[in-house]
């Protein structure tokens, strides 16, 4: 789908169909072969391949061709929960106009779009159109920070609070540990999106903030693409606390796991031990040989069963004076 913009007593105003002289902004949702080469005969681009797009290396992402410069980046969608996607996004400056191709609808893309149809933005340009669409995109992902970092302190909580909740999803009324884990994973691999997305854009920032120069584009536009790249690196280090965190948290889930199932061996080893001396009376008493001298006595059973319960209290006794129970 091909949608064209120009500007229209300071807003965006779609066209039906980009031309040269009017067009500030073009954007391309999954265009087909037809649309690209509109767009490529107009802008005299050559507009990347999404095989191109997904490549990794500095220079595939972030280069100047005929005049135009082009950025990628990856964009996150479904942020309101933890399974988030990853897409990429291309943005091209071609002399006094914005392209930008996408393959999925990022919420802080159409947010955008709607808004600036809406109000009115001074000094509107494809380079203004730009930076404001990065601003919406950074603000997006400060945003997914904020509430990963509110739900790794709740489950630090979780974690260190030893409630005796039934209804916490352990049978056995302590902590769900494995739910814990769970969440805890899912966080990490929020954070590590997070950290691909925001180290794509932390690079676009520093290409883009040459290319301000080259373009000289105002003051205010060179002044907010620095804060951009400031604002990224530091996102980026409350990432890699963040990171730290949830790796501590992994760590001391599984430290108290492994301290519950050491208290549940050794009460089981406590028990063996606490049966073994009346396990070895009632061995020595139910041998079959002919000459036993309690054999025939009266009081030999009830004395075996006295002998097994006072060895069982004696053996329990030692272990709780001993401070092993």
């Amino acid at each position: 789908m091909l949608t064209s913009f120009t500007i229209v007593n300071q807003r965006l105003s779609p066209q039906e169909a980009p031309n040269a002289e009017e067009t500030v902004w073009i954007d391309m949702l999954k265009p087909e072969a037809a649309e690209e080469d509109a767009v490529e005969a107009l802008c005299g681009i050559d507009v990347p391949t999404p095989e191109e797009m997904q490549e990794i290396e500095f220079s595939s992402r972030l280069y100047q061709d005929d005049g135009a410069s082009f950025m990628t980046a990856i964009v996150l969608l479904h942020t309101d929960k933890d399974d988030v996607l990853s897409s990429p996004m291309t943005f091209i400056l071609a002399g006094n106009k914005l392209i930008t191709l996408r393959f999925q609808e990022p919420r802080f893309f159409t947010a955008f779009m709607a808004r600036a149809q809406k109000s009115a933005i001074a000094g509107i340009t494809a380079d203004s159109v730009l930076v404001t669409l990065l601003e919406a995109c950074l603000d997006r992902l400060a945003d997914i920070i904020e509430r990963a970092a509110h739900d790794i302190d709740r489950l630090s909580v979780e974690v260190f609070a030893h409630s005796t909740d039934t209804k916490s999803g352990n049978r056995s009324g302590g902590p769900d540990y494995r739910g814990m884990l769970v969440q805890l994973g899912r966080k990490g691999d929020l954070l590590s999106d997070i950290r691909e997305s925001l180290t794509t854009l932390d690079r676009l920032f520093g290409f883009l903030s040459l290319l301000a120069t080259e373009r000289r584009m105002d003051k205010d536009l060179r002044a907010r693409i620095k804060t951009l790249g400031r604002d990224s690196r530091s996102l980026n280090d409350h990432l890699s606390f963040l990171s730290s965190k949830v790796n501590f948290l992994l760590d001391a889930t599984l430290g108290l796991i492994n301290i519950e199932q050491n208290a549940i061996i050794k009460i089981f080893s406590v028990a063996a031990v606490v049966f073994l001396p009346p396990t070895l009376i009632a061995s020595i008493y139910g041998m079959n040989f002919g000459i036993m001298p309690e054999l025939h006595w009266a009081f030999g059973y009830p004395m075996a069963i006295v002998a097994m319960i006072a060895s069982a209290i004696l053996s329990y006794l030692v272990f709780k004076g001993r401070g092993w129970l």
